[in-house]
């Protein structure tokens, strides 16, 4: 009771359970408790098709599930900003992915489950035919010399 009365005033929530009614038949991907997560999740999903020759160019790889249809690659949260995924990829904000029962296929021998996003990207864009683009949200990022 502590421990519950204690996570609502810190603000920590606990995780949704994977198909939990509501959830738009959403499924959480659930990561091995021995990895650590610290930069939140995301997951960026591609067709199935593409997913041995991306995991066998990119220079590192984190935790990857497959539903049958779509390999989904964990990524840090927030790498979507600034990027424009290609169409044939899903982004999926918190790691909640419409699937049935992902499984995992891949784990990475380091304590981190996340691949690289840049990396990942380009190599999205390269199998799907796609010029990468970056979005400018704001105008220049540099400070002008005075």
């Amino acid at each position: 009771m502590l421990k519950n009365a204690m996570s609502h005033l810190l603000g920590t929530r606990r995780p949704r359970e994977p198909g939990r009614p509501g959830d738009g038949g959403r499924v959480q991907l659930p990561l091995p408790s021995a990895l650590s997560a610290t930069l939140g999740c995301d997951a960026v999903g591609v067709p199935a098709r593409y997913g041995f020759r991306l995991m066998s160019h990119l220079p590192r790889t984190g935790c990857v599930f497959d539903d049958g249809e779509r390999w989904w690659w964990i990524v840090p949260s927030g790498s979507d900003l600034d990027l424009d995924w290609p169409a044939q990829a899903a982004y999926a904000r918190g790691a909640y992915v419409p699937a049935v029962r992902p499984r995992l296929i891949h784990q990475p021998d380091s304590r981190t489950p996340y691949t690289p996003p840049i990396p990942l990207y380009l190599m999205v864009c390269q199998v799907t035919g796609v010029t990468p683009s970056w979005t400018s949200a704001g105008g220049p990022r540099v400070a002008s010399a005075p």
